[in-house]
C-alpha cells in the first residue's frame, strides 16, 4: 500500500516562501510520477504541478508558473514543492498524489494515492 505524508505547511505573509515535502513509502518511489494538488475552501481540487519519475520533466499550472518549483529526491523517496512569492490566493490545503501506473497525468481522477494534506495560509 502506497503511503504519502506531506509536511511544511504554515501561515506566512504575502511574498514569503515555503517548501512542502511529501514522503512516500510502499513501492519503488523512483519509478513513478508525482503531483501536487491544492484545494481552497468551496473550490474544486486543482492541479499545481507534476513531475515525472526522474525529475527531468515537470508541468505547472499557469497560476503558479515562475513562482513554484517541483523537485524530487528518489534516494529519499521525497517530492518537494518550493513556493516563492506567495499570494493570498495560494491559500489552500496542499496534497501530494501518485498514480497507480507509470504515466504522468493532469486529471485529478487519475491519481489513486493521496496524502492527508497540509494547510498553507497566506495573509495579505
Amino acid at each position: 500500500q502506497v503511503q504519502l505524508e506531506e509536511s511544511g505547511g504554515g501561515l506566512v505573509q504575502a511574498g514569503d516562501s515555503l517548501r512542502l515535502s511529501c514522503a512516500a513509502s510502499g513501492r519503488t518511489f523512483g519509478s513513478y510520477s508525482m503531483a501536487w494538488f491544492r484545494q481552497a475552501p468551496g473550490k474544486e481540487r486543482e492541479l499545481v504541478a507534476t513531475i515525472n519519475w526522474s525529475g527531468g520533466s515537470t508541468f505547472y499550472a499557469d497560476s503558479v508558473k515562475g513562482r513554484f518549483t517541483v523537485s524530487r529526491d528518489n534516494a529519499k523517496n521525497t517530492v518537494y514543492l518550493q513556493m516563492n512569492s506567495l499570494k493570498p490566493e495560494d491559500t489552500a490545503v496542499y496534497y501530494c498524489a501518485a498514480p497507480k501506473d507509470y504515466y504522468v497525468y493532469r486529471n485529478v481522477r487519475e491519481y489513486a494515492y493521496w496524502g492527508q494534506g497540509t494547510q498553507v495560509t497566506v495573509s495579505s
